[in-house]
């Protein structure tokens, strides 16, 4: 299982969340991205590596033996290099913070393990979700996690019947509404089990969950953007700002040709 902590670890400011909110986001979508393109290609190392990555699923990335060597973590360790390689040309000869101040190493431990454990999940739900999949991609822009559940809970399936224009004040196809009280009410207590979770591991079963159910509809998300959610859920004083971007997924209208933009969670 994925280890969590007790303890909560807050950034010194929120460029630091910030910053890692883009690495684990970044990691994720070139990751995805590209085993995505070889899985639906039946490149054989790409099968291969997904079905590893499958069964991987909500274990820790370093503690179980079996996840050693998987290249889900690869492009985050190649970014975070880049990234620190960056950070020591702006210094020059500045030594960083964290090699005086244990403290400060401690807080970029617990980061980088915080970092890992996001991409991993995402990475390997991701694996779940596409299993058998080979003509439509699991992982799509703009398609967060309340948004992909609401759809799940009015039993569509798909992307191809997406939500009206917002101006036209209609939602569904056809012009067909779909209120929310309409929504079936065992989807939606499991969308609210995994907002009451109180810990990365009951979080990490309950998405596991969900993403079964919805790799059966056939509907995407966008692992990308829920990396970057499952690093800021590991802070306490930023969970329930997740929880928050989680019930507005939820209730958003969204356009039938809307933007592919992706943005942080509070």
């Amino acid at each position: 299982m994925i280890t969590s902590t007790n303890q909560s670890f807050s950034p010194p400011d929120t460029d630091a969340t910030d910053r890692s909110v883009d690495l684990v986001q970044s990691a994720t979508r070139r990751t995805v991205g590209r085993l995505q393109g070889g899985y639906r290609q039946d490149v054989a190392s790409a099968v291969a590596a997904v079905a590893r990555l499958r069964r991987e699923a909500g274990r820790d990335p370093h503690a179980s033996p079996t996840a050693w060597g998987l290249d889900d973590l690869e492009d985050l360790s190649f970014l975070r290099d880049a990234e620190q390689e960056s950070e020591q040309d702006r210094r020059g000869d500045q030594a960083a913070a964290q090699h005086f101040s244990a403290r400060a190493r401690q807080w970029v431990e617990e980061r980088q393990a915080q970092e890992e454990r996001a991409v991993h999940l995402a990475v390997t739900l991701w694996a779940l979700h596409q299993q058998s999949i080979r003509d439509t991609p699991m992982h799509q822009s703009n398609w967060p996690l309340g948004r992909a559940v609401r759809r799940l809970a009015h039993g569509m399936t798909g992307t191809q019947d997406q939500l009206e224009a917002a101006d036209t004040g209609k939602r569904g196809s056809g012009g067909e509404r779909h209120p929310v009280e309409e929504a079936s009410e065992t989807i939606r207590k499991r969308f609210v089990r995994i907002g009451t979770s109180t810990d990365f591991d009951t979080l990490s079963g309950r998405l596991r969950q969900m993403v079964l159910l919805l790799r059966a509809a056939r509907i995407p998300l966008d692992y990308g953007y829920l990396a970057g959610q499952l690093l800021l859920w590991q802070s306490e004083p930023l969970q329930d700002g997740v929880r928050r971007a989680w019930g507005r997924e939820f209730h958003l209208a969204y356009a039938r040709q809307s933007s592919a933009k992706d943005t942080k969670a509070e």
